[in-house]
């Protein structure tokens, strides 16, 4: 799930490179799930991997809701299944592993970052009546369903930290790291509503119609729901490293993959060429272009050209 731009309309992918991509995420989905399997469902007799099993749960929400989204052709569900997919995983994991305090805080977090998310991007989609992101993929079945199989591993390595330590076989009492980690998420939190609400705001009133937002958090940065995307998640994983051991480190990779995707590939390069088509030419978004900071917020005073 993803809060990236609207891109232009491309051609469809060939067939091929679909389908690749499906497999693809399908393998790297796998071997995280062979990397962060560190406890068992916790039945007489059952020896599944849970944080596997809550990978395979992630593949399958996201395939079940793309049978009736293909054949409506809709793709108003696509990011609301996404925050749907956290909850699901989450919570099966708390329910069927320890449920000692860290995965108590670490689902409670999850859960309630994605039903703010999850609501805030389909009340979205449904006041615009479509995504441009789908409007050439959604009548391909191979590239459609490409796009629900890698939100199903969005999914899951955005939360392997946090399913890692949720279904850990040996809990370790909260501490200092946890409420280090329980403030960062706090202020990416913050930053992220914040940012949402004062945008929402913005384009409500009519006299902004056709303009960039500059004002509040975009102030201080150009970015400021991604700059709290990122650290929110990186909150997440410090609050599950000290339950993490062996091979569950790799997990760690959760805040980074955001960090990627969202500064290089998904978000902000998309957000940024759509703008320069809009405003590019415009000296006022040119001048908050070479003064504002990227990601990092800084007060406005601070920001050097």
């Amino acid at each position: 799930m993803s809060d990236a731009a609207k891109s232009k309309p491309q051609r469809g992918l060939p067939k091929g490179q679909s389908l690749a991509g499906i497999v693809a995420a399908i393998a790297i989905g796998a071997g995280i799930a062979w990397a962060g399997s560190g406890a068992s469902i916790n039945a007489p007799g059952s020896t599944w991997p849970l944080f596997a099993v809550c990978g395979l749960v992630a593949y399958l929400v996201q395939w079940l809701a793309f049978v009736p989204s293909y054949l409506a052709q809709t793709e108003h569900y696509y990011d609301l299944t996404g925050s749907l997919t956290y909850i699901t995983i989450v919570v099966t994991a708390f329910l069927l592993g320890s449920g000692d305090p860290r995965a108590m805080l670490l689902t409670g977090l999850i859960v309630f970052w994605a039903v703010r998310l999850g609501t805030f991007l389909f009340r979205r989609v449904k006041a615009d009546g479509s995504d441009g992101r789908f409007d050439t993929i959604k009548p391909d079945f191979l590239q459609f369903l490409m796009a629900w199989s890698l939100q199903a591993l969005w999914v899951f390595i955005t939360a392997s930290a946090a399913l890692a330590a949720i279904t850990s076989s040996q809990p370790v009492e909260l501490g200092w790291v946890a409420a280090l980690g329980f403030l960062m998420w706090v202020a990416g939190f913050a930053f992220e509503v914040i940012a949402d609400f004062q945008k929402r705001v913005f384009r409500a009133d009519p006299v902004n119609d056709g303009q960039f937002i500059d004002s509040g958090l975009w102030s201080w940065s150009r970015h400021p729901n991604y700059f709290g995307e990122i650290l929110l998640w990186a909150g997440i994983a410090v609050i599950a490293l000290p339950a993490l051991s062996g091979w569950q480190y790799v997990t760690l990779i959760s805040p980074i993959f955001v960090y990627v995707l969202l500064t290089r590939i998904s978000g902000i390069p998309m957000l940024e060429r759509r703008a320069r088509r809009r405003w590019g030419s415009d000296p006022a978004w040119q001048a908050y272009m070479s003064a504002t900071s990227q990601l990092v917020p800084k007060p406005p005073a601070n920001q050097q050209a």
